[in-house]
């Protein structure tokens, strides 16, 4: 999927052009979003606001039948020639709440952090109430985490599932998929330090109902999710995040799958646990 419709881009990390690797992993999860986190008042304002930005492309396609990236200062560290190389760094060793967790007190650990919550914050997960709870406090401070989530329940009302095509829990109807996911494609630092960290995720999202009946087939969408992450008990979380489109590549001449191939494909096709 994905679901967020504004993005901000970038940040690189890792120390001279590594990039992330995607390590094969089990499960059958779709991903898609939802955002944000705060910490003063300010914050709070833009962790709302976030929220209702990021919900903006699930609504669009409900309905349509269907910035500028930040400079970084830390350019001397930017992937550059070896961009497409694997550090090798193995990303993480355990999970809470079948989200990758436990990464590395560094750059590459922030990277892979955020690449990693961008598919979480993606996933089908985000349209039910209980599992979008346990994600959200799972990968945002506790601060970020509590402003965040009346906000979220609001957003994600029974009015708006049902113009997905998706009941008050979050369910397709019988017979139908229904398919929110985020794929990363690169990511960059904009600002490490010991206890924070500025990160953006470039990634292509899913999003759509698959069914003989729909009328929203699965369509792509490119954005740029960045995230402001702290180091907190242990791990890296969000304390807030932005989103924005783009950069999005000239569509190429595929031709489309039908409702079932794409059905099946979600079914047979799992996902990754990301690497930097």
């Amino acid at each position: 999927m994905s679901l967020g419709d504004e993005h901000e881009t970038s940040g690189g990390y890792g120390g001279t052009g590594q990039t992330r690797t995607r390590l094969p992993e089990g499960g059958g999860d779709l991903y898609g979003g939802t955002r944000r986190g705060g910490r003063s008042s300010s914050r709070s304002l833009v962790t709302v606001v976030g929220v209702v930005v990021l919900l903006i492309a699930a609504i669009a396609f409900a309905n349509r039948g269907g910035g500028d990236s930040p400079s970084s200062d830390d350019s001397g560290d930017s992937p550059k020639a070896a961009a497409t190389a694997p550090s090798g760094e193995k990303p993480v060793g355990s999970k809470s709440a079948g989200i990758p967790s436990g990464f590395a007190h560094d750059r590459q650990g922030a990277e892979s952090a955020a690449a990693n919550y961008a598919v979480a914050l993606g996933s089908t997960g985000m349209f039910n109430k209980d599992s979008r709870h346990t994600i959200v406090d799972t990968i945002y401070t506790p601060a970020a985490a509590a402003e965040l989530q009346g906000a979220m329940d609001k957003a994600y009302s029974a009015d708006f599932l049902s113009k997905l095509g998706l009941d008050a829990n979050g369910n397709p109807p019988q017979g139908s998929t229904f398919v929110s996911r985020t794929l990363p494609v690169g990511t960059k630092v904009e600002h490490f330090s010991s206890d924070s960290a500025k990160v953006a995720v470039w990634y292509m999202g899913l999003i759509g109902m698959s069914g003989e009946k729909s009328t929203d087939p699965v369509s792509t969408t490119w954005k740029t999710w960045t995230f402001d992450l702290q180091w907190t008990d242990g791990d890296w979380k969000i304390s807030a995040d932005t989103q924005k489109d783009g950069p999005a590549p000239v569509p190429g001449d595929d031709r489309a799958a039908s409702s079932d191939e794409i059905s099946k494909a979600v079914e047979e096709y799992g996902g990754f646990t990301y690497a930097r």
